[in-house]
């Protein structure tokens, strides 16, 4: 690759190609090609004295594992955890072509170039002029490029963790999201740790009637009303909120006035509040930390034009709170479905409860040193994230996994939660410059 021989011009050339490899996850086994970006993450790191290994499980779902072993066996290790497959793309509805990697005004579009192939190669970067300076930490530093993040991970992490623990698993894991620059109260920057995530519960509802022909629909038993029915109550559905450590600790941490805070702390107050809240990205935000939510995605049903439809399947994405279990999702649905039970079968093809971290440890310690040298005075604050990543998987293991990065204020916070899975999808190269230059202060401050 040719590159202007800083770190940002080799991760900003590094990112161009990552996207274009076009690695796009659309759930199906032959999709992701994410053996496209393990070659190219691999010759990229050819020659600076990493050991690799390439793993997969399916034909060209390939997982591609770094290391700079430690010296010391008892010391902490820590992995380093990007994916390199991305969302599908409609072209039509971006101002640049979702997979063209172009670099415009200082910033570089395409799809995951926020989600999340800006950390996958600003790591990628950092690890190998780490290795070119021939760092020796005391611990195992281990980079992990993965596949099927996007498809919960089955032919990556998940299948890693499961298979080759040995070869991913360290005391320590930091992954995507986080590092966004937020102005505290005082006017001082935060920037948000995700140290757990909630819970995934995929439901699927079978709406069922009796067919009949349509040009006589009086009285009739039609699944798609009745299925019609339980969206409408889901979309009326308030669930009570809950004010858990971490949602606490971050308001806490952002140092809002009581008119502000309160009512953000406050199971009885916070849905009238997220009502009013102009901003909607926070009120979005503040609703989905703080509440179990159901929302209808896809609907199929009915077999032709003119037949009463008999059978309609509704799926549901719930996200749970921390502390919640399949019971008690099932219980929520349940009461939605209510007088509609005896016509409604329930199944959950996939369930994975809420995980998450300790805050307080040695390394949220060393990111909280290494912050301040990218800015001065600015504090760490834990945040729960509303979306899934493969931390959870590294947590099963027993590591303490957080999501962070290290992020210019270019671009918005509010903005970057709009380019996730959404359109026009770009990452400024200053970005790119400071998460390389963290992950690099972050190896010398926690593993020596």
């Amino acid at each position: 690759m040719a590159t202007d021989g800083t770190l940002a011009g080799e991760a900003t050339d590094l990112l161009r190609h990552l996207i274009r490899n076009e690695c796009v996850n659309d759930g199906t086994v032959a999709s992701g090609h994410e053996h496209r970006s393990a070659d190219l993450l691999a010759t990229y790191l050819d020659g600076s004295g990493v050991e690799m290994e390439r793993f997969e499980p399916e034909p060209g779902r390939t997982s591609l594992v770094a290391k700079i072993h430690g010296t010391d066996p008892s010391a902490p290790s820590l992995t380093l955890l990007g994916h390199t497959d991305v969302v599908p793309a409609n072209g039509e509805d971006w101002r640049h072509d979702p997979f063209g990697g172009e670099l415009i005004d200082g910033e570089v579009w395409g799809r995951g170039a926020i989600d999340m192939l800006n950390l996958t190669a600003t790591m990628a970067t950092g690890l190998r002029h780490l290795a070119l300076e021939g760092f020796r930490p005391a611990g195992d530093l281990t980079y992990v490029a993965v596949a099927d993040e996007e498809a919960t991970g089955i032919h990556g992490a998940k299948w890693l963790c499961e298979h080759q623990a040995e070869a991913v698993n360290s005391d320590y894991v930091i992954t995507e999201s986080g590092g966004f620059p937020t102005r505290g109260a005082d006017g001082g920057t935060r920037l948000p740790v995700i140290v757990g995530e909630k819970g995934i519960y995929w439901c699927v509802l079978t709406v069922k009637g009796v067919p009949g022909h349509a040009s006589q629909p009086f009285r009739t038993d039609n699944a798609l009303i009745k299925a019609a029915e339980i969206v409408r109550r889901i979309d009326e559905y308030r669930p009570q909120a809950e004010m858990h450590e971490i949602w606490r600790r971050f308001v806490e941490g952002l140092g809002y006035p009581s008119e502000l805070s309160e009512p953000l702390l406050d199971p009885d107050r916070i849905d009238a509040f997220c009502e009013e809240l102009p901003r909607l990205g926070l009120a979005r935000q503040a609703h989905a930390c703080t509440h179990t939510t159901m929302a209808p995605t896809v609907m199929h049903g009915g077999s032709k034009t003119n037949v009463i439809p008999d059978r309609v399947e509704l799926q549901i994405d719930i996200r749970s709170l921390p502390g919640w279990d399949l019971v008690d999702v099932r219980a929520m649905v349940d009461e939605v479905v209510g007088d509609l039970a005896d016509d409604v079968e329930v199944t959950f093809p996939y369930a994975d409860p809420s995980s998450a971290s300790p805050i307080d440890t040695p390394l949220w310690d060393a990111l909280q040193r290494v912050s301040e040298g990218f800015y001065p005075g600015a504090k760490n604050i834990p945040f729960l994230t509303a979306g899934a990543t493969d931390a959870r998987y590294h947590r099963a293991l027993g590591s303490v996994a957080y999501g962070f990065g290290m992020h210019s204020p270019a671009i918005g916070s509010g903005e970057y939660g709009a380019m996730f899975h959404g359109i026009d999808e770009r990452v400024d190269i200053e970005t790119l410059r400071l998460s390389t230059e963290m992950w690099m202060a972050l190896a010398h401050d926690f593993l020596v």
